[in-house]
């Protein structure tokens, strides 16, 4: 009988987040012990309900590990990613004899003392498992894909989509090119090119990064073409390998992969200039949504995202809002834990004095003092991204004697959906304004009752200007910081993986 070995390990990892990525996080986002396929499906667990449910399907052995994922935050702290790696490599090893592994990876994790968490660990599971066993790896399109990543396993395949609402269909086509492999179909070998550019935000729901897809997609057509990558990148670290990356796997071909990859690279970076979405200052925005007459404006708070580490309690919009007098208004979520716990204490329809937000440093802001009626408190809260539910933790909802409604979470997490409000009672249509902590993936959730979305460039821990950031390890050449010409063919050398390298 095939016995497959299937686990999670993740978090992106925001070099300048003030926010220790430790346990806590992990335990407060998504941690499970070997049951992950037990519980509803999250954001980062629905892979692992894919492979289960397809292994079984085929009359396959499935050992399930180690289930952990934290929001983005700062460094992770040394001890923890060695006891999270740890677990994860005693459940692997007690789950042996095995024919294949599959990885739900970031691609981002960084901890104190390793740069490249996910190299590390594909390193000591190609290790524990030997070269005979099939590895398979998905991946966020927001990770640092690096050689030792890729010479650790044999098919790594990427999420496609932005906002990443296509997990589970990638965690479904790594299935297969796995069951595939395992039956002597295929040998797969893979082919990474640098795109040599460090951009954020680039949307696929719109143009041209929507056509792009449609591209890799149409690649993937192609005799012996078996998955394409475009890796974007998570601008916001400060490591060696951090940029777009394009990832092809084929089979048994090096030179296509190779040849593919680079075409690839050329592609995306022949339209650079436009896949970077505008951003507006703070006061631009707001003048934005006052001219509009009628319907409902999404403001991004970008800068302030937890989904890329930002601490997700800054206020520079919140008070804004306030001082233009915009009363007709919701924002959230904002990371409060202390001002949820004195409101819980207070009771539904309670009014206090309250401090808002402001609580993590100096991109936080300084904090709000209002005076509050709370609205409304919802233990367990959730909200949805694509198919899965996510935890809020205990959220409360107070309208501000100033007018504007917020929502406050327990849990730091980035605004999904609008459940997040409307869960508590809060109707968003009823809203001439909305202030979400999020910076792209948001959209699949509002777009559909939004008039108009602006993307804020707001203070925060993660800037939106790649040239607000110093890239001190990098050690290449990139846009925009440097002047490049793509003809220079020294920039589309490529590393090799898969199959191949292991035989080599």
């Amino acid at each position: 009988m095939t016995r497959v070995f299937i686990a999670t390990l993740g978090t992106e990892t925001n070099t300048s987040s003030p926010i220790p990525t430790g346990l806590r996080m992990f335990e407060d986002t998504m941690l499970f012990y070997g049951n992950a396929t037990q519980h509803p499906a999250y954001y980062f667990s629905a892979p692992l309900h894919v492979w289960r449910k397809r292994a079984e399907l085929r009359g396959w052995e499935v050992m399930e590990g180690l289930c952990a994922y934290a929001e983005p935050g700062g460094l992770v702290p040394a001890a923890t990613n060695l006891y999270l790696r740890n677990r994860l490599l005693a459940d692997l090893a007690a789950a042996k004899p095995l024919d294949a592994v599959l990885l739900n990876l970031h691609g981002a994790m960084i901890a104190e003392d390793e740069e490249d968490c996910e190299g590390a660990l594909l390193e000591e599971v190609r290790r524990l498992v030997g070269s005979d066993v099939i590895i398979g790896v998905e991946i966020d399109l927001h990770c640092h894909l690096t050689p030792r990543m890729l010479a650790n396993c044999d098919i790594a395949i990427a999420y496609k989509e932005y906002p990443h609402i296509d997990p589970p269909e990638r965690a479904g086509e790594l299935f297969d090119l796995v069951a595939r492999t395992l039956a002597g179909e295929i040998r797969p070998v893979m082919a990474m090119c640098d795109c040599h550019m460090i951009a954020a935000g680039m949307r696929t729901t719109v143009e041209p990064m929507a056509g792009f897809v449609r591209y890799m997609k149409a690649m993937e057509q192609e005799p012996d073409v078996l998955s394409v990558s475009f890796i974007h990148g998570f601008n916001h670290a400060d490591v060696e390998h951090v940029g777009a990356k394009t990832l092809v796997v084929a089979n048994d071909a090096y030179a296509l992969a190779e040849r593919k990859a680079q075409a690839l690279a050329e592609e995306i970076f022949s339209i650079r200039e436009a896949v970077v979405p505008s951003y507006r200052p703070v006061e631009k925005a707001i003048d934005m949504a006052l001219a509009e007459q009628g319907g409902l404006t999404v403001l991004a708070d970008s800068a302030d995202n937890p989904g890329i580490g930002g601490a997700g309690d800054s206020t520079f919009l919140l008070k804004a809002l306030i001082a233009r007098g915009v009363n007709n208004a919701a924002i959230g979520l904002i990371w409060d834990p202390v001002a949820v716990r004195l409101c819980e204490d207070a009771g539904e329809g309670a009014r206090l004095r309250l401090r808002i937000g402001g609580k993590c440093g100096p991109d936080s802001g300084s904090p709000v003092d209002v005076v509050a009626d709370v609205k409304a408190i919802r233990r367990d809260h959730k909200q949805t991204f694509g198919e899965t539910s996510n935890n809020v933790g205990t959220a409360t909802w107070v309208r501000l004697e100033t007018g504007q409604d917020v929502v406050l979470s327990s849990v730091r997490v980035q605004t999904y959906h609008p459940d997040a409000f409307e869960g508590m009672g809060l109707h968003l249509l009823e809203k001439d304004v909305v202030v979400v902590k999020s910076s792209v993936h948001f959209l699949a959730g509002f777009a559909p009752i939004a008039d108009r979305v602006v993307f804020v460039d707001s203070p925060g821990t993660a800037p939106a200007d790649v040239l607000l950031r110093t890239y001190s390890k990098r050690t290449t050449s990139f846009w925009p910081r440097d002047k490049i010409e793509w003809h220079d063919r020294s920039l589309s050398r490529c590393e090799v993986g898969g199959r191949l390298k292991h035989d080599a």
